[in-house]
C-alpha cells in the first residue's frame, strides 16, 4: 500500500478540507456592484453559505464520513469513503459553479436584498475563498479515492479493540464450559 492511501494521510487531508469549507461559509465569496437603474453603484456581496446554500453541510459530510471510515469495519469503511468521495465531488462542482456563475449568483442575491424577485444586473468579482474551497475539495477527492483503493488494508478500531474470541467453550457432551472471561466475572482466577 502506498503512503498516500493510508488513514494517517487520508483522514487529515479530508478533515482539513472539511474545516476550510466550514470556515469559508461565513467569508465573502463574491463582491460586486449593481448596474440596475435605481440601484446603480450599490455594493453587493455574498458569503459562502449565501453563494452555495449546502456548503457547510457538504463539509460536515466529508469530515464525518472520513472519521467513520477510519473507525469502521471493511464494508462500512468502503461505503463511507464512497459517501465522502461523492460529497467531495459535489463540493468541487459547486465551488466551480460559484466561480463561473458569479454574476448570476450575485444578481439573485442583490434582487433578494432589494426586495425583488428574479435577478438584478450585477458585475461580480470572485474572492479567493471559492478557489481555496475548490482546491481543498479536489485534495479531499484525491485522498478519498486513494483511500478507497487501499481500504482493504486499513485496520479499523472495531477490529483492534474487540475482545478475543473464545475457541473451546463447549464441553465433551455439549455442556457449556465456563470461558476464562466468565470465570473472571465470578471472581475465579483462571490461571490457577
Amino acid at each position: 500500500m502506498t503512503a498516500v492511501g493510508r488513514p494517517r494521510v487520508v483522514v487529515p487531508a479530508t478533515l482539513l478540507a472539511a474545516a476550510v469549507t466550514v470556515i469559508s461559509g461565513s467569508r465573502v465569496w463574491l463582491r460586486g456592484e449593481s448596474a440596475e437603474p435605481g440601484l446603480a453603484g450599490a455594493a453587493v456581496s455574498a458569503t459562502g453559505t449565501q453563494t452555495v446554500p449546502g456548503l457547510v453541510a457538504l463539509g460536515l459530510v466529508i469530515g464525518a464520513a472520513t472519521v467513520a471510515a477510519a473507525t469502521a469495519g471493511a464494508v462500512v469503511r468502503r461505503l463511507t469513503l464512497v459517501v465522502a468521495a461523492a460529497a467531495s465531488g459535489a463540493l468541487a462542482l459547486v465551488a466551480a459553479q460559484a466561480v463561473t456563475g458569479a454574476d448570476a449568483i450575485l444578481g439573485r442575491q442583490a434582487a433578494g436584498a432589494s426586495g425583488r424577485t428574479g435577478q438584478v444586473a450585477v458585475t461580480a468579482s470572485v474572492t479567493w475563498w471559492p478557489w481555496i474551497v475548490l482546491a481543498v475539495a479536489l485534495l479531499a477527492l484525491a485522498a478519498v479515492v486513494t483511500g478507497l483503493v487501499a481500504a482493504g488494508s486499513w485496520r479499523g478500531l472495531s477490529e483492534r479493540y474487540d475482545a478475543p474470541a473464545e475457541a473451546g467453550v463447549a464441553g465433551s457432551r455439549g455442556q457449556r464450559v465456563a470461558a476464562d472471561w466468565d470465570r473472571l466475572d465470578r471472581g475465579d482466577d483462571p490461571t490457577q
